[in-house]
């Protein structure tokens, strides 16, 4: 659901975006503020249960608890660097205006269409998996689906047809659907509630640091190499990585059922 409702978004909004700065600079800002203060009073608004926190000293360990937990559950550290090194490597998007501008000379239009297409193929598939959810080989369609990220990222950068090119980066999108979906339920499921809200930021960390250094590695790369020769070889990239975490993390690729994985009690 919440996959579907940011893709959703992640479309909607640059073109409601577009639309609403050609009526006007101070119409288009003056509605995302507008916005942003419903959104903080429906925060505000919520009605808490409050219970007594559990009185734990600040020490060295307990602020590096998290990673000390991941440490321990390797399958989790897995999936979480799995989808790190895979973003990292596979950045295709952060060429989009390169692609649009100086390969498949498409034009603004076209730039638009190509950024939209990672979010209509998650959309999809964030739909698909909420009517057909996951019963079964679960580590093995996570490999499959980053496997396949990395073959989209290849097609699309070899490619100098247009639809081609919104095609594999709809199968980009839809991939990294499943990925993050697999990922996000694991720690979940595997992650006792003391150490939750840890884990779920050291998981925060990895995927912001790696969506950011993506795009710097897809930029640096390509003006040493050119932009098709960088985002295919990410491609590459994000298939040997899987390869070789399938090696190095056997119980997450012998994953069967999400309902597999219980937390480990502290």
């Amino acid at each position: 659901m919440l996959s579907s409702l940011f893709m959703t978004s992640s479309i909607v909004g640059p073109s409601l975006g577009g639309l609403l700065y050609g009526i006007g600079p101070v119409v288009c800002y003056g509605l995302s503020t507008a916005g942003f203060t419903v959104a903080f009073a429906g925060t505000f608004s919520l009605r808490l249960l409050h219970t007594v926190p559990t009185k734990e000293p600040i020490t060295f360990a307990s602020v590096f608890a998290g990673l000390s937990f991941l440490n321990r559950r390797r399958d989790l550290l897995g999936a979480i660097t799995l989808d790190l090194f895979a973003v990292l490597l596979g950045g295709a998007t952060a060429m989009l205006p390169v692609y649009a501008d100086g390969i498949l000379h498409v034009g603004p239009v076209g730039l638009g269409l190509l950024r939209a297409a990672p979010a209509v193929g998650a959309l999809l598939m964030s739909w698909g998996l909420s009517r057909y959810p996951l019963k079964g080989r679960t580590g093995l369609i996570m490999f499959t689906a980053v496997v396949t990220f990395g073959i989209a990222t290849i097609v699309f950068g070899a490619s100098h047809t247009v639809w081609l090119s919104i095609v594999a980066l709809m199968v980009l999108g839809a991939s990294d659907v499943i990925s993050v979906v697999i990922r996000s339920s694991l720690i979940q499921l595997a992650t006792p509630d003391s150490m939750r809200g840890r884990v779920s930021a050291v998981n925060t960390l990895f995927i912001g640091s790696s969506n950011q250094l993506g795009e710097f590695e897809s930029g640096m790369l390509g003006t040493a190499i050119g932009p098709e020769a960088a985002v295919i070889a990410g491609g590459i990239g994000t298939i040997l990585v899987a390869a070789v975490w399938a090696r190095f993390f056997p119980r997450l690729w012998a994953l069967d059922r999400l309902e597999d994985i219980f937390p480990e009690e502290q």
